[in-house]
């Protein structure tokens, strides 16, 4: 690609990832209010490098910057607070031009030594669960003070995709060191309830599990369609309202602009009503049981640790059932543990088609012919999550196998499953980055956290998924990671469901709010109609 078809092309991709469409004139837009919204649950963690919870995730984008900041279709790259990149040809370095008179959100500049104590910070070992996403990187250099090279200790094909996701945003060295505090998680700790950033908006309120408000960062960098600093809204209130009932009813009577993770089986219904804007964003959302597959669990023999059982509980759950009654059909099977949109998925075929005879040779084989007793945790209050559970109750019991709903609130859900304190757990999941380098480390690798905490480990997957960070040949990375899933899918500790659709309901007042696949909640461009 010639330097200038890039600027062409990055320019194209800026205006498109801020959700701006031609036909929308400058002079529609309008500026100023609050928009609230409804989320289903609260963050707990607002500092970038060591969250590990979507909660948090899809907030932080909204508070921090990234050198490099995903495309709307969340399969490429565009510019964020770097302006330009450049790869050494043998794959070992990356420069990147600064972007001129930026500024955090308490008004100091931001300078090439943020920029590297970020990055040199996100990078080292044992700073956060993602720290693996910037192994690679060994040093960063100042060429001068609006150029830095990131200098790796071997070549890594998801660099660039890397500088897109959370735990590499670019944080103020001298506002975070001066937080109270020994350790650097300390530090964290503290700077996390008052952050300070470069996003589009700063945390101005904040009642744990209640309310959360952002205002506008008065020194953020980008424009908007009238030529004046970004964001457009005054403020956004996120009220948290666990229950997808209540959460509806407050949408329909106006108390809330927007709400997330709508039901499915509401979806039809919301669609009919005039007021609002039903919208099912593309996503790399893959729901899925997790087991624990430790030998015991309580000091008794744990029946989930043996492979034969985990492949009976896929062969009894009807996919096709569990998808038409919780997603309505808008739900589809999963080829893989990762979704179809995730780059690198090599299935080719729904996994497990449903075969209850089958199962129930499995059962015995693994020495269950009567089956067991197990549970099952979910979030408290949500419509899908009971369903599918009441529905896999059901299948399972087709084999003797006894489950227990446990509806637990989010925050013990959390607690329970970091600590591996949990029998199975329903859980959805996004990708963060244009990499199957993510989940196969969150889910495969047993070097992170465990595969899901489960206890799941294979050497062969931990192999490859450590050759996979360091193979430039694509043709060799894809390969690697087709064996990676090929073992995960036939011996994981996972029943994959369904992959879907992330729905989101919207007052018709409300403008250009994206999702993107990778999940970020993207405000930067939103306004309110006024009435």
């Amino acid at each position: 690609m010639t330097a200038l078809s890039k600027i062409t092309l990055i320019a194209l991709l800026t205006a498109s990832a801020l959700g701006l469409s031609a036909a929308q004139a400058a002079d529609a837009v309008q500026r100023g209010g609050t928009l609230v919204y409804g989320r289903y649950a609260d963050s707990t963690f607002l500092e970038p490098v060591f969250n590990d919870s979507n909660n948090d995730i899809w907030i932080l984008s909204n508070l921090y910057d990234t050198l490099l900041e995903p495309t709307r279709d969340g399969k490429g790259v565009e510019p964020g607070l770097a302006t330009a990149w450049q790869v050494a040809g043998d794959g070992k370095s990356v420069t990147l031009t600064l972007r001129p008179g930026t500024r955090f959100s308490d008004g100091s500049p931001i300078t090439a030594q943020d920029v590297k104590w970020s990055l040199e910070r996100a990078s080292k070992p044992g700073n956060g669960i993602w720290q693996f996403m910037v192994s690679a990187i060994d040093s960063v250099t100042i060429k001068d003070p609006q150029t830095v090279v990131i200098n790796l200790s071997h070549p890594d094909p998801a660099i660039l995709t890397a500088l897109t996701v959370f735990n590499t945003s670019i944080m103020p060295e001298k506002a975070f060191e001066a937080a109270p505090g020994s350790t650097d998680r300390e530090k964290a700790t503290a700077f996390a309830e008052h952050p300070v950033g470069s996003g589009p908006f700063v945390l101005k309120a904040w009642q744990h599990n209640s309310t959360m408000t952002l205002t506008r960062n008065p020194y953020y960098w980008r424009k908007g369609e009238d030529g004046k600093a970004l964001p457009y809204l005054d403020n956004i209130t996120f009220e948290i309202v666990p229950d997808d009932a209540t959460r509806i009813l407050k949408l329909q009577s106006g108390e809330l602009d927007g709400a997330e993770f709508i039901p499915y089986s509401r979806v039809n219904e919301l669609k009919g009503q005039p007021s609002l804007n039903m919208v099912l964003y593309p996503s790399t959302r893959v729901e899925y049981a997790s087991m624990n597959v430790r030998p015991q669990i309580d000091g008794k023999p744990n029946p989930l640790a043996q492979p034969k059982v985990r492949q009976a509980l896929n062969y009894a759950t009807d996919k096709e059932g569990v998808i038409q009654l919780v997603t309505y059909g808008i739900g589809k099977p999963m080829t893989s543990f990762m979704s179809t949109s995730t780059p690198l998925n090599s299935g080719t075929a729904p996994l497990y088609p449903v075969d209850v005879a089958k199962a129930k040779t499995l059962m015995k084989e693994a020495g269950y012919p009567s089956g067991f007793s197990t549970s099952l945790m979910i979030l408290a209050g949500n419509e899908d999550d009971i369903s599918i559970a009441t529905a896999l109750q059901q299948m399972w019991s087709q084999i003797g196998v006894t489950v227990t709903i446990s509806q637990v609130d989010n925050a013990t859900r959390t607690e329970r499953y970091r600590k591996g304190d949990f029998n199975m757990r329903l859980s959805p999941w996004t990708d963060d980055i244009a990499d199957p380098n993510e989940i196969a480390s969150y889910f495969a690798y047993s070097k992170n956290i465990d595969a899901l905490h489960s206890g799941w480990k294979n050497d062969q997957v931990d192999q490859l998924f450590e050759a996979s960070q360091k193979e430039m040949d694509p043709v060799k990375r894809a390969a690697d990671y087709k064996q990676i899933q090929d073992i995960y899918n036939s011996t994981g500790p996972t029943v994959p469901l369904y992959e879907s659709s992330y729905p989101v309901a919207l007052k018709k007042s409300v403008h250009d709010f994206v999702q993107i696949p990778l999940g970020n909640n993207i405000f930067t461009a939103t306004w309110l109609s006024k009435k």
